[in-house]
């Protein structure tokens, strides 16, 4: 509601009442501020949807010029997992950013525009057909009321101007009493002139009082017309702040990321990510990697022995090369993991201290043996991680 400013005095407080004549135009300009003001809020929030597809892009932009950085990089290990996993979460950030984008324009502004045309019906020459109801309803509710308001302030004019000239008929009787120098035909006449001012004024009281009492019999009649347009006019508004409302609580549902399931999921992994980050295991896959856990041929006694001058053929070097790679592959040991190790690559094993699996190759000269899972998954594995069973 809007309200008076303290320094408005009561005739300036009477004349902005709805009750004046003309003052209902405010209430009749409602429609076409409400049509502005969708408007505003579709122009709104579209801008907004601007700033969440930039932000989208951005967040694409900066994890794709990342990418290839983070993954040459020295860090390894969990700690590279980490930071790999800040990218994935922008990508699946910029992706609901982008879906907030098009909420914001296809779901919420079409709903406003489609809740505009089916409510604002517009004339052909401009304005609202809602506007032009009212204007026409309180117009005619107030036509009558306006004739008795100029015929009552008519009567009180003549009545304030019969007071005044009452008024100084008897300040010139007043000065002429007791005046030696004005003869006494002259006061006798003053006297007349004042008891006929005041008869007039009594004459002009008398009609102002029957005016404001017709204008007074009439003002609940006025008062229930008047009322009766503006509460169909309170109808309509009350309409419109309740698609308004409904219409904010939509973007702000689409806004509102904290209670965003895919957002949850996305921190949350992030966060376990992080909480993951192990100092244990990347120090331990640096030492078996790229330190004293590495293995290696140490020098050792080697007796001569003579070549042999045996050729063989071709055939006989393929048979035999079939026959051991068979022996391997139906062969094997069963060993037991010592510790826990994580694959880096994709052809190599991962799996948990205490697990067991059968070992189908010997260790090669990188210390690096094959395996195969009870799942039957072969691959690579560091032959210092494990024991024969």
């Amino acid at each position: 509601m809007s309200t008076l400013s303290a320094e408005t005095g009561p005739e300036d407080a009477n004349n902005q009442s709805f009750w004046m004549t003309g003052n209902y135009h405010r209430t009749v300009k409602r429609t076409e501020d409400a049509f502005q003001a969708c408007n505003d809020i579709v122009a709104c929030f579209q801008e907004r949807a601007r700033v969440e597809r930039q932000y989208a892009q951005q967040l694409s932009e900066w994890s794709t010029k990342w990418k290839p950085l983070v993954d040459a990089s020295p860090l390894y290990g969990s700690l590279l997992r980490a930071w790999q996993c800040f990218l994935s979460s922008a990508d699946r950030l910029s992706s609901l950013h982008s879906s907030i984008c098009r909420a914001l324009v296809s779901e919420d502004g079409d709903r406003m525009r489609t809740w505009q045309k089916e409510t604002f019906r517009k004339k052909i020459f401009g304005g609202f057909k809602e506007s032009q109801d009212f204007e026409t309803g309180f117009s005619r509710a107030q036509k009558p009321w306006a004739k008795r308001l100029k015929k009552l302030e008519k009567a009180k004019s003549a009545f304030h101007k019969a007071c005044r000239k009452e008024h100084m008929a008897r300040e010139r009787e007043a000065h002429a009493q007791g005046n030696p120098d004005i003869a006494i035909e002259k006061q006798r006449k003053i006297q007349e002139e004042t008891e006929l001012a005041h008869q007039e004024t009594e004459k002009v009281r008398a009609r102002y009082e029957k005016i404001l009492e017709e204008v007074t019999r009439y003002a609940p009649r006025y008062m229930e017309e008047m009322e009766s347009i503006f509460d169909q006019s309170q109808e309509e508004e009350r309409k419109r702040i309740s698609f308004l409302k409904q219409a904010f609580l939509s973007i702000h549902r689409h806004l509102d990321v904290t209670n965003n399931e895919s957002v949850k999921a996305v921190y949350n992994e992030l966060h376990n990510t992080l909480m993951s980050i192990s100092e244990q295991e990347d120090l331990r896959w640096w030492k078996n990697t790229h330190g004293p856990g590495m293995p290696t041929d140490w020098p050792q006694f080697q007796e001569w022995t003579p070549d042999k001058k045996h050729k063989k053929g071709k055939k006989e070097v393929e048979q035999k090369a079939v026959v051991m790679e068979r022996s391997v592959m139906i062969g094997g040991v069963r060993v037991r993991a010592l510790y826990d190790y994580v694959g880096q690559e994709t052809d190599e094993l991962s799996f948990k201290a205490g697990e067991e699996f059968l070992k189908i190759e010997d260790e090669d000269d990188q210390g690096w043996c094959r395996g195969m899972m009870d799942g039957g998954k072969e691959g690579l594995y560091p032959a210092n991680y494990v024991e024969v069973v």
